[in-house]
């Protein structure tokens, strides 16, 4: 184990850097998406399947990234992908139909898939264990600095060029990161796993069968599913077709929502932490955090017309509740199969968000649009709503297990 500063910032420079990539391509269509409709002549559907096959790609990649990550050298991992984030930008760049769009976007999610749990399973690897919550913070804030470049900053790049040049600069920090995770990160002293992969699945299996994980996780998933697919997308068309909203006041309006998302990665993990040796766990302060996200929510689509600031800051503080799962998850189940356990319920939320996502747009397109790119308030109101129930659904799965798990302790004492 090593606790220098520099050799900690050895390891968070290159994987902070790839997690600002990697968030910046999760939410830079929040922004780009009105031009891209314009000059293709796409419609919200198709719109809502390009953007959410970044989500599919990267939760498909999830379950052999865990194995992956525990058998082989995580520098080498994360550096090859990262150049399929590389060849999916310049896909991306150069697309002129919704086919290529929906290509480039995937290899893109194919990319950055191992942005955060590659960190996750390095930074476990080589510093202490009383390192690990402030250096985690630090990589999930990273996140956020990469969605606040996707906002206002992209919107203020696009008075300099198109988004063709955008995605043709993000293809090049692709390859710079690369090198960089490549260059960086030293070579872990590892022993190789001796079950063969179809043992390693069924461990990955048995880990999403136990009470644990099938308790906790679906929350996790479903909050985490609708705030992403929402921040990166439909969020941006809402403030301009709902709001009715300039391009740049709405990118505006996206910036204050991820600086809260960045105050909420730190915050609410110091937060936790304190409530922790105050004997309350981190499932509950997740909790709390969800539901409030809930409210953020519902605050948004009380005033549709309106631009609230403090409503949409509090989606973005809250909206990142759910990831205090992974510590949560983490600490029930041993080191050896830690990548399995984070990739597993990375694996819900990223297929959760593509269908969120996907089916949002589906919603939206069910009314009528003149141009094929406007669509009526209304539309934009029923698929946030759905989204909301969907997240509500996963709060009311939590409080039964936590009920039944209660009851299941009082007979067993009583007994």
């Amino acid at each position: 184990m090593q606790t220098s500063t520099l050799f900690t910032l050895r390891l968070l420079i290159p994987f902070a850097l790839g997690y600002w990539l990697s968030y910046l391509f999760r939410v830079i269509n929040a922004v780009v998406a009105p031009e891209i409709m314009a000059e293709l002549g796409i419609s919200a559907a198709t719109l809502g399947l390009i953007s959410s096959a970044y989500f599919l790609t990267f939760a498909a990649c999830q379950i052999p990234l865990g194995i992956l990550l525990d058998r082989y050298q995580t520098r080498d991992v994360a550096s090859a992908l990262l150049l399929f984030a590389a060849a999916g930008s310049l896909t991306f760049a150069m697309a002129e139909s919704s086919l290529m769009l929906w290509i480039g976007r995937g290899l893109i999610g194919i990319g950055v898939s191992a942005c955060l749990m590659a960190a996750f399973k390095c930074y476990t690897s080589w510093l202490k264990r009383d390192q690990l919550p402030a250096i985690n913070g630090l990589q999930l804030t990273s996140g956020g600095l990469g969605a606040l470049t996707a906002t206002a900053p992209v919107e203020f790049a696009l008075t300099f060029t198109d988004w063709r040049g955008i995605f043709m600069a993000t293809a090049v920090f692709s390859i710079l990161i690369a090198a960089l995770v490549r260059g960086c990160i030293p070579k872990t002293a590892m022993k190789r796993p001796s079950e063969g992969i179809v043992a390693l699945l069924s461990q990955t299996w048995a880990v999403v069968r136990t009470p644990a994980f099938y308790q906790l996780a679906p929350a996790s998933m479903l909050s985490q599913s609708v705030f992403i697919a929402t921040q990166s997308l439909w969020a941006g068309l809402w403030l301009q077709q709902v709001s009715a909203l300039s391009a740049s006041a709405a990118a505006g309006v996206l910036f204050v929502s991820a600086a809260s998302m960045v105050a909420g990665f730190l915050l609410l993990g110091f937060i936790t932490g304190r409530l922790n040796r105050l004997g309350i766990s981190t499932p509950s302060v997740s909790f709390t955090g969800m539901l409030c996200f809930t409210l953020a929510l519902l605050w948004i689509q009380i005033q549709p017309g309106e631009a609230n600031l403090l409503a949409w800051a509090a989606f973005g503080f809250f909206g990142t509740s759910g990831t205090l799962m992974f510590a949560g998850l983490s600490q029930q189940f041993p080191v050896a199969i830690s990548a399995r356990v984070s990739t597993s319920l990375n694996l819900g939320i990223f297929l959760g968000a593509f269908i969120v996502q996907w089916g949002m747009g589906a919603v939206i397109s069910l009314w009528p649009s003149e141009d094929g790119q406007h669509y009526p308030a209304t539309a934009f109101r029923w698929a946030l709503a759905g989204a909301t129930l969907l997240q509500l659904s996963g709060l009311l799965w939590y409080l039964i297990c936590r009920w039944r798990g209660a009851r299941q302790a009082s007979n067993a004492a009583n007994t």
